[in-house]
């Protein structure tokens, strides 16, 4: 099988638990990969990372040059239209990620998604429905693309999720993270949700906050 193109980072013993994040648009799986180090994780907890890269594709709200991107946005009203169908192949190819992890001999109950902006949405979609429960789900900066069509596997009903947004953020309006977090309340969950004086972006502060989620989730 083809798996997306990753940057991967190993830990300094074998790995015994994984985390798949994903990039923004126009970026790449280098763009969060000097996180790694700025986390300071403890050693023992080995931790793979894992950091795909989107395709290349016309992106219609930049006039459809081509860009790295995981799906179409169509426009940047607050609703956010977006090619669902291309976002939901993105997705399915991000689980073709987690099951390469689980046949390495990661459980999945010790394997993460996280995802930024539009990375973010198509990590919502890849983590809930997916057929093993899975330690966590990080949603950074981003909105629930899908919560109006989105078919939940029952064995992630009960999945930890963070929800970290900037409270400056002109790209993505803190709004949709708060709606994201309403739309899961909805559907059962209990999504933590923690904001930041920040715009669209990662900050030091956020950075201990993960740092401590993930060792919270897979120590």
């Amino acid at each position: 099988m083809q798996y997306l193109s990753s940057v991967q980072v190993e830990p300094t013993s074998t790995a015994t638990a994984s985390v798949i994040w994903l990039h923004g648009l126009g970026a790449n799986g280098h763009d969060f990969e000097p996180i790694v180090k700025q986390l300071e994780l403890p050693a023992p907890l080995a931790i793979r990372f894992v950091f795909p890269h989107s395709p290349s594709i016309p992106v219609t709200i930049n006039g459809g040059i081509i860009m790295p991107a995981w799906y179409d946005i169509l426009d940047m009203s607050i609703e956010r239209r977006v090619d669902i169908t291309h976002l939901t192949e993105s997705a399915t190819a991000v689980q073709a990620l987690i099951d390469r992890e689980i046949a390495r001999g990661i459980p999945a109950n010790r394997i993460i998604v996280a995802g930024f902006s539009q990375g973010g949405a198509v990590a919502y979609q890849a983590a809930l429905t997916y057929h093993q429960p899975l330690a966590g789900l990080l949603a950074m900066s981003t909105y629930f693309a899908t919560r109006d069509t989105i078919q939940l596997h029952q064995n992630n009903k009960q999945l930890n999720i963070n929800i970290m947004h900037g409270s400056q953020d002109p790209v993505v309006d803190p709004l949709l993270g708060q709606q994201a977090q309403q739309a899961l309340l909805d559907k059962g969950f209990q999504p933590t949700y923690q904001q930041y004086q920040m715009q669209h972006n990662v900050c030091a502060e956020q950075i201990i906050d993960i740092s401590a989620w993930l060792q919270q989730r897979l120590m």
